[in-house]
């Protein structure tokens, strides 16, 4: 009597037994979840931290290496073009169309142009001149500064360069208003075989570009010495002219500064370092027999 009541109890007593362990085993699922989500947002945590620990150092890297300037000018024009007709003519009477452009591996940092001209007065002799244009413009990089300040300097190294020419007697130099941020004329008289030669030698910095004028005169065969005073005049002009043409071939309409020192460019453009300085070029000038043959 007492067996299906019994029975009943121990499979009700099972049934309980296997629910809980049902219930048990679908817990543990859930946190096992439950911790990977906890150890996930951990390691999220961390890892934003590292992220602004990067950028941080990023802007820390960034303040230290501050960001140059760009260069005030970033072409020259075409040394064979800078000076006028008028002023060719007047500087190199027998030689306005002889301008010969000098070699560059990089015109938009460097360029350069001579004119040779002989005026032969038969008997009486010949009348010689000799006129280069040189045009150097620098860019700015991080590693060698500002544009503006390596043509400074190099602006000082020209005109000592020509204030130290072996073997030249009467040196004087004086300032040139009017071309550029600055500008020095230097003159001396040079003997060489062919005759006394009066130099002229003017420098002028317009922002990041550098232009030298060389201009050189001598009487030939008799001929008379020509005046200092009129050839450097005839140079001022000329290096004015050239300061103008810089300016104008970048968009400016005047030779002098529209920002300090220099406004210095991005990267160093194939750095302007010139091969040869244009004043130590001038004090070898002299006729030559082409020069003659165009008399």
């Amino acid at each position: 009597m007492h067996q299906p009541a019994q029975r009943d109890q121990q499979t009700h007593q099972r049934a309980k037994r296997l629910h809980r362990v049902l219930v048990c085993a679908a817990a543990v699922p859930v946190m096992l979840i439950a911790a990977g989500c906890s150890s996930d947002s951990g390691s999220d945590g961390g890892g934003a931290k590292d992220t602004a620990g990067l950028g941080a150092t990023t802007s820390a890297d960034a303040t230290a290496a501050p960001t140059v300037q760009a260069a005030a000018y970033k072409k020259l024009p075409e040394p064979c073009a800078v000076l006028s007709k008028k002023t060719l003519t007047d500087l190199v009477p027998k030689g306005a169309k002889s301008g010969k452009e000098g070699t560059s591996t990089d015109t938009a940092s460097r360029g350069s142009c001579s004119w040779t001209s002989l005026d032969n007065n038969g008997v009486k002799g010949s009348q010689f001149r000799w006129l280069n244009v040189s045009l150097l413009r620098f860019d700015s990089s991080q590693t060698q500064g500002e544009g503006g300040k390596l043509a400074a300097s190099y602006y000082a190294k020209q005109v000592q360069e020509a204030q130290s020419v072996t073997g030249a007697k009467n040196t004087k130099s004086e300032p040139v208003a009017g071309a550029g941020d600055e500008a020095t004329a230097v003159r001396y008289d040079l003997k060489k075989k062919e005759g006394a030669f009066k130099q002229q030698t003017v420098v002028a910095r317009v922002e990041n570009v550098v232009v030298t004028i060389d201009y050189n005169g001598a009487g030939l065969a008799g001929d008379k010495t020509p005046s200092a005073d009129t050839l450097t005049k005839a140079a001022e002009k000329a290096v004015k002219e050239a300061v103008a043409a810089v300016s104008s071939a970048n968009g400016s309409g005047g030779g002098g500064s529209t920002g300090g020192a220099g406004s210095p460019s991005a990267s160093p453009s194939k750095s302007a370092s010139p091969s040869a300085s244009p004043s130590k070029s001038a004090s070898k000038a002299s006729p030559s027999a082409s020069a003659s043959k165009k008399s």
